[in-house]
């Protein structure tokens, strides 16, 4: 099992800037592909991005490509998610989730209890 704990989210203007923080406990950090999700209040929760567990693939969904940033950094067992450009239609819960398959794998096992970002206009 692995522990996450998200960190980061905030309020933001629109146009402005965000990064979020994923800390995992344990120590097989490496062995997981990451990812953000995001759910506003009476969606469903979507896909943002994902990494591969080495940090050199990344996916991202249409409506952040260009715009956010996925990464990790094994030795602090942390994945980061920098958002740019941030638009009104960004603000949602931000989850971080883990699993053990491959980049472009659906199922996520493990998550975390989520942090809130807010973009005003």
């Amino acid at each position: 099992q692995v522990q996450l704990v998200e960190s980061g989210g905030g309020l933001v203007q629109a146009g402005g800037s965000l990064r979020l923080s994923c800390a995992a406990s344990g120590r097989t950090f490496s062995s997981y592909t990451m990812g953000w999700f995001r759910q506003a209040p009476g969606k469903e929760r979507e896909f943002v991005a994902a990494i591969g567990k080495s940090g050199l693939s990344t996916y991202y969904a249409d409506s952040v490509k260009g715009r956010f940033t996925i990464s990790r950094d094994n030795a602090k067992n942390t994945v980061y998610l920098q958002m740019n450009s941030l638009k009104p239609e960004d603000t949602a819960v931000y989850y971080c989730a883990a699993h053990n398959g491959p980049l472009r794998h659906k199922e996520y096992d493990y998550w975390g209890q989520g942090t809130q970002v807010t973009v005003s206009s």
